[in-house]
């Protein structure tokens, strides 16, 4: 129907856009004390790039990417994630030719075919952000104290980071032969997508929703118990960075991410009572993903978050404050004669940065006034033929009630100072 938006999207309206534009200032406030500058990527890429990028065995590339033949016969996707398309960007742009560490963030559209639930859209929107060219560890826990800076500064309470390491090229394989030996003798009870994982990349199934599957994988071997000296001790260290700094952890044995691409530090953050996802933001290392897509060998590491699922917490945990109105002063008129100006004294006040708003309905000054309460507007400027005479208005706060005569010169000036 044309009245009806498609499923699993959703208009942001006046009223949340606000608290949309909260949540992104302050990304672009903290991402530029951290040294992270912003990267603007196309919300449609080569379907390769994620099949290659994200992997063939995950649920983004098997199960939920909006892919299509464009004109061209070209196999395109609406990006379900923001790494791929940064990583790709670095190297077209040849950013791997310049000092590194390169530090990279994002905000935008990421799409996914999947159930729509609280927080969970088929259209969402991602703050994530990448650092590519260091494998010190003190960049991992760099990104991660910048995600819980962030939850942090927007007051979210209960946070639990969770952290692993999914180990290397060198220490996989041995976990992955002692996870298939593990589940042999159960691969028939597994659902048929982890009997798929069973083969390309049993890790996989830690991570499968399906209670048997969770399970059949209890008691197995983890990734942690096999990690080699290179991975363990830089997980070590990584931990003493956040001890170091106060960032309080876990560490889950259990913890894998949904893409393929991650090496080494894995992390998620989590808050309890959001839905049947507790997850709110995650990411890790990835330092072959770069070589994947055809570039050098160079090291990365990231989070993304999702912004709806951002709001949704706040939203429960009491937040989303009402926020302040974007009009600070509404024009009212006693009579029609005035309505000149009241649009000249809006338009002056504009120019001055002072939000201000008049009426358009030829209504009554009473309904005017209600009008300006439905606004929020925190000020009234009544003109009145004798007050306009002697180049006066009265100005009425909507807070207290109180009445002042102001030269209609100052008004600019002398709202800007109360508010």
């Amino acid at each position: 129907m044309l009245t009806t938006r498609p499923r699993g999207t959703n208009d942001i309206l006046p009223g949340m856009v606000e608290h949309w534009r909260y949540l992104e200032d302050l990304i672009h406030s903290i991402c530029r004390q951290y040294g992270y500058r912003e990267i603007r990527t196309p919300i449609f890429e080569h379907t390769e790039l994620f099949a290659r990028g994200v992997g063939e065995t995950t649920d983004i590339v098997e199960k939920e990417m909006y892919s299509f033949q464009d004109r061209g016969e070209r196999s395109i996707t609406l990006r379900p994630e923001g790494t791929a398309p940064t990583v790709r960007a670095f190297l077209e742009n040849k950013y791997y030719a310049a000092a590194q560490p390169t530090k990279f963030y994002y905000i935008g559209p990421m799409f996914r075919y999947g159930r729509p639930q609280a927080g969970r859209f088929r259209q969402f929107h991602q703050f994530g952000v990448e650092v590519f060219g260091s494998m010190d560890p003190s960049i991992d826990a760099e990104v991660i104290a910048l995600a819980m800076d962030y939850y942090e500064r927007l007051g979210l309470q209960n946070l639990q980071l969770h952290i692993n390491s999914v180990g290397c090229a060198k220490c996989r394989p041995v976990h992955r032969d002692k996870l298939r030996e593990h589940l042999s003798a159960s691969l028939a009870d597994l659902c048929p997508t982890c009997q798929g994982r069973y083969e390309k990349n049993p890790l996989r199934i830690f991570d499968c929703k399906s209670p048997r599957c969770q399970e059949l994988v209890a008691g197995a071997p983890t990734i942690t118990d096999c990690l080699c000296p290179e991975c363990a001790g830089h997980l070590e260290k990584v931990e003493t960075y956040l001890q170091t700094v106060g960032i309080k952890y876990k560490i889950d044995p259990y913890l894998v991410r949904g893409l393929d691409y991650y090496t080494k530090t894995a992390f998620e953050i989590m808050v309890e009572g959001i839905g049947a996802q507790s997850s709110i933001g995650g990411g890790g290392r990835y330092d072959r993903l770069v070589e994947e897509c055809g570039g050098p060998a160079i090291p990365g590491i990231g989070f993304a978050m999702g912004l709806e699922r951002i709001l949704l917490t706040m939203e429960q945990q009491g937040l989303l404050a009402a926020l302040p109105a974007s009009q600070e002063v509404f024009i009212a008129t006693v009579a029609p004669e005035q309505d000149l100006a009241a649009f000249k004294l809006v338009q002056e006040l504009r120019r001055q940065g002072v939000g201000a708003e008049k009426d358009y309905l030829a209504r009554s000054l009473k309904a005017q006034l209600k009008f300006a309460d439905k606004l929020g507007c925190n000020y009234v400027v009544i003109l009145g033929e004798e007050e306009l005479a002697k180049g006066k208005a009265m100005l009425k706060s909507m807070r207290t009630g109180q009445q002042t005569e102001v030269n209609l010169a100052e008004i600019g000036a002398y709202v800007k100072q109360k508010v």
